[in-house]
């Protein structure tokens, strides 16, 4: 157990957070109303907000409280644009290093090419271009607290390992330690479908909801679930890789070596090479007369085009099987698509409910929600909610607090 939080140090860890999370959704606020909230003693919000306030992490303001008599009350908000963070975005070819403050404001961002053939490894081209990022920036930088990572890729967050990954190679890579080691800094790693579904949690579609299923649909297809507020499987392969689902039992091999899986299907990549075999025999398609893209796909769906209304109905036949066996599994409030089809979602969404009124138990699929999600996963977004997760919880204010 050592290096663990005593259970006293726990209870404060935990307050510590509630409170911050408090003040960020919900200031300016009064002492008087956080207290009420958070349902603690108001001698202990004085303690805390104290502490937050000599760490300059949470600051006084005055507002207009409508219950004050229409006098400028004191209130809290968070003080934080001396403190940032850095977001790392991988992707197949590309790195995305953003700078953010702890409110999740963008401060610089910048998009760099990582080939997956580089002649250096693939932790010296991260690190080297981390270097790189905070030289040419060292102007905006302030006081760093942590690195937030978001790949996809097999990776067990807990440990801060990248198992593997379908572009680049990586074979068990400690990349948190490394990090951690070279920087000093709090460093978290997490899937971008995880990230980007806790996103959504936090500030997004599935704001306050309890349990959401998120389902991302592009060159791969996966899911995220949190049940009870709280992501399943956190910490170790917290993905479910539905895309690896056989739906066609003699269908085209995959790269995972199985036959017939969803991604071979719906993929953005599968969804292009099958319209541009179908057009052979569409002469009279509006996909004929521009450069056939997911966009131009989408937008010939949403102008009446029968070839294009019918591919995106036959994608929505096979994920809406795949979400109706989630919803029996899982029982979700909401139901997130994280998808370019999203473009064309009045097509797409009535096929995949229909699929689960259908094949759900009717308990569940009465009262689940089918929805876009509020941000795309481009940019580095996504991993901010890591760095919110980790201020919530407290474990990363106590860092901060030691100053």
């Amino acid at each position: 157990m050592d290096g663990q939080p005593s259970h006293i140090d726990q209870i404060k860890q935990n307050n510590i957070g509630v409170v911050y999370r408090l003040i960020d959704q919900y200031g300016p606020i009064s002492r008087i109303k956080l207290s009420k909230k958070a349902q603690l003693a108001p001698a202990s919000i004085t303690k805390i907000v104290r502490e937050l306030v000599d760490a300059h992490l949470v600051m006084e303001t005055e507002f207009l409280d409508l219950g004050f008599r229409g006098r400028p009350a004191t209130g809290l908000k968070l003080d934080s644009a001396s403190w940032h963070f850095l977001c790392v975005s991988i992707s197949l070819g590309k790195l995305m290093l953003g700078l953010r403050n702890l409110s999740g404001k963008l401060i610089v961002e910048d998009v760099l090419p990582l080939p997956a053939n580089n002649h250096k490894s693939f932790l010296d081209s991260i690190i080297d271009e981390i270097d790189s990022f905070f030289s040419r920036h060292q102007s905006s930088l302030e006081r760093l607290t942590a690195i937030s990572i978001t790949i996809n890729a097999i990776v067990d967050s807990t440990e801060g390992f990248i198992h593997s990954s379908p572009y680049y190679q990586i074979q068990d890579l400690p990349i948190s330690e490394y990090l951690h080691r070279r920087t000093g800094l709090p460093v978290f790693l997490q899937h971008e479908i995880t990230a980007w579904m806790v996103a959504e949690s936090l500030y997004g579609a599935a704001k306050n909801c309890q349990n959401i299923i998120q389902i991302a649909i592009d060159e791969n297809i996966g899911a995220g679930v949190i049940i009870a507020g709280q992501t399943l499987h956190s910490g170790n392969r917290s993905v479910m890789e539905i895309g690896h689902i056989q739906v066609e039992s003699n269908g085209e091999l995959c790269h995972c070596g199985n036959l017939g899986c969803l991604e071979t299907v719906a993929s953005t990549n599968y969804i292009l090479s099958r319209t541009k075999q179908r057009l052979t025999s569409a002469p009279d398609s509006l996909l004929n007369c521009e450069p056939l893209t997911i966009e131009s796909l989408c937008q010939a769906a949403n102008k009446g085009d029968i070839l294009a209304i019918d591919i995106i109905r036959n994608i929505g036949v096979k994920i809406g099987h795949i979400i109706a066996i989630m919803v029996n599994l899982f029982n979700p409030e909401k139901i997130l698509i994280g998808s370019p089809l999203n473009a064309c979602q009045q097509i797409l969404y009535p096929i995949i409910d229909e699929c689960i009124r259908q094949q759900s138990l009717p308990a569940y699929s009465k009262q689940v929600m089918l929805v876009a999600t509020k941000f795309n996963n481009s940019g580095t977004l996504s991993a901010v909610a890591s760095v919110k997760k980790a201020l919530y919880d407290g474990s990363l204010l106590i860092n901060l607090m030691k100053g």
